[in-house]
């Protein structure tokens, strides 16, 4: 159970990765015509890339603290 959980885990975190840069953060489309800089579409794009992040290196201590069945 512990092995399914920390999967799950590592999908949702890279998953949500994923769509916090390619969907609200990566500037697509036309390049603008006044002064360039990397403001993100969604302001709180950075931290969901964070979270994600977070959640990958969660799952590790999730597969580690959470015990094995007893038939095992």
């Amino acid at each position: 159970m512990r092995t399914v959980i920390a999967i799950i885990m590592v999908i949702a975190g890279f998953g949500l990765q994923f769509v916090s840069y390619f969907f609200l953060a990566a500037p697509w489309g036309l390049p603008p015509t006044g002064p360039v800089h990397s403001e993100p579409r969604v302001p709180f794009a950075p931290a969901l890339f964070i979270l994600g992040v977070m959640l990958v290196f969660l799952a590790a201590v999730v597969y580690e603290l959470l015990p094995e069945r007893a038939g095992n």
